[in-house]
This record gives structure tokens, C-alpha cells and sequence, in this order.
């Protein structure tokens, strides 16, 4: 377990009853807690920022798979792709609609465009990355 840190901060005090609204509202139990997930965010979006750093994220989409090939192009571009694809889950949501998720890792340039890829297919009806990285504890 790492080694727990104390430092302070200074804020202006209707800066601070914000924060503290931030805290009850979402459920923290601390203004540490909720200051160290504000932390990781942070830490996530600049390792987005960067095409060559190594990011993990999850592409989840909605399509219908009665569209023509379009099961068969999904799955040749993930074969194709230039990043590693831990795990994918597919769900029947009805009778025309699956929920797919597919869990990646690589460069974030190399995962984005894997994403457009798919978000760009005819039968397509959502896609949204979710983009994630390993955060420090």
C-alpha cells in the first residue's frame, strides 16, 4: 500500500462550501476522496492528450446487426486493428438491436482511429470510447 501524504490547500471559502456540496452530493465520504478521483481524471484526460502514451479504454455501441456484413466488417476491423483487444462482450438487447463492449489497450492514436472505424459503419447506431488509463493509487 502506498504511503499516505498530507498536504494542504488553500481556497476561498465560497470555493470550499462548493467543493463540500461536490462532496455530499456525490456521496464521498471526504474532500480526499473526492480530491484524489478529481486527481486521476485530471491525470486521465492529459494521457489523452498525448497520441503516443498508452491509454486503455472501452468502445461500447449499439447496432443492428439484419445490416448487411456489418457483423463480418466489425469483426475484420478488430482484427485488423493496430491495438490489443482484452475483451469484448456482446449483448441481444431485441430482436434488431446488440449492445457490444470492447475492452482496448494501445496509443491513444491508434485507439481513436479504431473507434472512428467502427463509429463511422453503416448500422451503427451509437458508439462512444471511453477513455481510461492505469492512474497511480
Amino acid at each position: 500500500m502506498d504511503k499516505i501524504i498530507r498536504f494542504s490547500v488553500s481556497l476561498p471559502e465560497k470555493l470550499l462550501e462548493e467543493l463540500d456540496k461536490k462532496v455530499d452530493a456525490q456521496g464521498y465520504a471526504s474532500r480526499s476522496e473526492f480530491t484524489r478521483d478529481w486527481i486521476r481524471e485530471k491525470i486521465v484526460k492529459d494521457d489523452w492528450q498525448d497520441e503516443h502514451s498508452d491509454v486503455i479504454g472501452v468502445l461500447a455501441m449499439i447496432y443492428t446487426h439484419h445490416q448487411n456484413e456489418l457483423v463480418q466488417k466489425i469483426l475484420e476491423i478488430q482484427h485488423d486493428a493496430k491495438i490489443h483487444i482484452m475483451c469484448n462482450t456482446h449483448v441481444h438487447v431485441s430482436h434488431e438491436n446488440c449492445l457490444e463492449t470492447i475492452m482496448v489497450t494501445g496509443k491513444v492514436a491508434d485507439v481513436k482511429d479504431f473507434a472512428n472505424k467502427i463509429s463511422g459503419l453503416k448500422g451503427v447506431k451509437f458508439c462512444k470510447l471511453v477513455e481510461a488509463s492505469i492512474p497511480a493509487s
